[in-house]
């Protein structure tokens, strides 16, 4: 079962998340208005399915292997990330402030992971899974929450603190808080991080995670609009 990390969106979009999937036979992609990524599976030609899908975003991440794409498309980018796994819960002394993010905070949730991490979270990625979150006088400071999910497997995602709140260890209790929740729902705990964010990956195996692999996150656009 682990080798479905090997393809994370693919086995999320066929098993939990179904209902949010864009099938394109041998390609499939989240709903754009929820997640910006896609994947294939033993497919040589994707650029049909990519011009079409592009229709609907113009910007957007295939996560996996490089995809093939017409003269419409173009790499923006090629994100290499770390994909990092973790066995056990983790030890967490204090979650009395931490609280579970609800409609009256989804605008507040979508504008601070945006600020620190833009383009990755869309205005209905809050539907995908449960986000967590620290206030400070009725402000949302810190957030991590659930994103991509398939049997067995969830992933840990916008790891995100207000850039005045940074160094206080809001991140590391609420990675935490919900990996620990995820393993009470017996669901292994993953997630992606940039090989060059060398600060969240030393935070990630303090805490217990360990890489699994590399995995490349396409970015890819319209070529009229570079």
């Amino acid at each position: 079962m682990i080798m479905k990390l090997d393809n994370p969106v693919w086995y999320s979009l066929l098993e939990v998340h179904k209902n949010l999937c864009v099938d394109y036979g041998t390609v499939k992609f989240y709903q754009p208005d929820y997640c910006p990524f896609g994947a294939f599976e033993n497919v040589i030609n994707t650029s049909a399915a990519l011009d079409e899908y592009a229709q609907l975003s113009g910007n957007f991440f295939v996560v996996g292997k490089k995809p093939s794409f017409s003269k419409k498309l173009v790499v923006k980018n090629e994100l290499i990330c770390l994909q990092m796994v973790i066995e056990n819960m983790i030890e967490l002394e204090d979650d009395n402030d931490i609280i579970k993010i609800n409609n009256n905070y989804k605008d507040a949730l979508f504008m601070l992971v945006n600020e620190v991490q833009p383009g990755y979270f869309k205005k209905n990625t809050f539907m995908v899974g449960d986000y967590y979150g620290i206030l400070k006088e009725d402000k949302l400071i810190a957030v991590t929450g659930e994103r991509m999910k398939m049997d067995g497997f969830t992933e840990v995602s916008a790891v995100v603190t207000d850039p005045d709140y940074t160094g206080k260890g809001y991140a590391k209790r609420l990675v935490a808080y919900t990996v620990n929740k995820m393993f009470t729902q017996n669901k292994i705990p993953y997630l992606h991080v940039a090989e060059k964010n060398i600060a969240a990956i030393n935070l990630y195996e303090k805490l217990g995670f360990k890489t699994r692999r590399k995995i490349s996150f396409w970015n890819i656009i319209k070529r009229e609009e570079i």
